[in-house]
């Protein structure tokens, strides 16, 4: 089924069979394929009203984000994204390595700052192709760079009360079963279930981590271990509405079989001047609250949906018309090291918009509140460290900030 861009001309009003649809998933809460292949040539205020209405379903009037210190433990990696700033080549500006006195400093800044999170990012396995990540590894008693975080996650833990959150790319079984130990939360971001994108000339053609199988097996294994999970979707990066569709119809699967989702990430694609993919048209604002109403509408009102405030720069607010409940993480400390042109939103700032427009804004902790109580999903280190920190609700605990902050 080819889908017309929704602005384009001649597109086609909505009809009643829509109209009787989207009413449909209103009452139901999701939708399946041939649907949200429909609802995707809906006129967008119509599938934003049916979005919205779903969210308030399941998730009332709160919208959540975490306070959170963002740690880019390396930015070596074997992957080779067209559209990644991040990621650098030993010797090149920006390479670099975290060490565990550097970890500890940046973590304990966060703890200062009042975050609750320790976000860490990193390349994926760089010690395949780089010697230089196998000799910083071995001169800290390690040969993967996975086991390298597992125990700075530790480390922070421990040291600072932080509630780690990784997020490393593909990780096999032992990997999450080691992080686990540490870590409140795990994330990998799907982004995409077309191999289609692994093309020469396409964004995943020279990052073989990027394989959608390697990258769903990972999800699937979180699953299997009840480890809460972060994924999403990038969009704007050369797929179409039917493989956003399909990504998305892919991760409420997976959810659907182990419960363990915890949320949703849809992520828009921003050019910078320094990537292959420097020309390449961004997403509009629109495309952007199409794809979350859809991905409302297919995951249902139970699920956290998440969209970046950062990425959408001043139309950031507009995000709330499409069904979103949490603003992901923003940091008092530390830039957004994937997309360091694009400043977070001051909390104060943040918290004024979301309520001014009949929301109520809550800090939630790298785990979900619906999670927090489910022993399953937390070791018992990590679980005598949540205590403190969540209220009764699940949320986070007031620590002298205004009641809700």
């Amino acid at each position: 089924m080819s889908i017309p861009p929704h602005d384009a001309p001649g597109h086609p009003a909505m009809n009643p069979e829509v109209d009787e649809s989207l009413a449909r998933a209103r009452a139901s809460g999701s939708v399946g394929r041939e649907a949200a292949l429909q609802f995707a040539q809906a006129p967008l205020p119509n599938l934003l009203a049916a979005a919205t209405e779903i969210r308030a379903a399941g998730k009332g009037n709160e919208i959540s984000f975490s306070k959170k210190v963002f740690i880019p433990l390396t930015t070596l990696c074997r992957d080779y994204c067209s559209y990644c700033t991040f990621r650098k080549d030993p010797g090149q500006p920006g390479a670099h390595f975290m060490t565990p006195n550097e970890v500890l400093a940046l973590a304990e800044q966060g703890r200062q700052a009042g975050c609750k999170e320790a976000l860490f990012s990193l390349g994926d396995q760089p010690e395949r192709i780089f010697p230089e990540a196998s000799e910083f590894l071995s001169k800290q008693g390690f040969t993967r760079t996975l086991d390298y975080l597992a125990a700075m996650c530790e480390l922070v833990l421990e040291k600072t009360g932080l509630l780690p959150h990784a997020n490393p790319g593909v990780m096999d079984r032992a990997a999450l079963m080691h992080l686990k130990e540490s870590n409140a939360s795990v994330g990998l971001m799907l982004e995409n279930v077309s191999p289609r994108l692994m093309r020469d000339d396409l964004p995943h053609a020279k990052a073989p981590d990027k394989v959608p199988a390697l990258r769903l097996r990972t999800i699937e294994e979180a699953g299997k271990l009840s480890i809460a999970f972060t994924t999403g979707i990038l969009i704007g990066i050369g797929e179409t509405m039917e493989e956003r569709i399909d990504s998305l119809l892919a991760i409420r699967t997976l959810h659907e079989e182990y419960g363990h989702i915890q949320e949703v990430i849809i992520q828009n694609f921003r050019a910078k001047p320094e990537i292959p993919m420097a020309a390449h048209a961004e997403p509009s604002l629109e495309d952007m609250l199409r794809t979350i109403a859809l991905a409302r509408l297919i995951l249902g009102p139970h699920m956290n949906v998440q969209a970046p405030p950062n990425l959408s720069y001043g139309d950031f607010p507009r995000l709330l018309e499409a069904g979103i409940n949490d603003w992901g993480g923003i940091s008092p400390v530390t830039k957004d090291f994937i997309n360091p042109e694009a400043a977070w939103p001051q909390i104060a700032r943040l918290q004024a918009e979301t309520e001014s427009r009949g929301f109520v804004l809550r800090e939630r902790l790298a785990l979900y509140p619906e999670f927090v109580r489910r022993e399953e999903f937390l070791s018992p280190r990590v679980r005598d460290r949540v205590a403190p920190l969540s209220g009764a609700d699940g949320f986070a605990r007031c620590t002298g900030l205004a009641a809700r902050i």
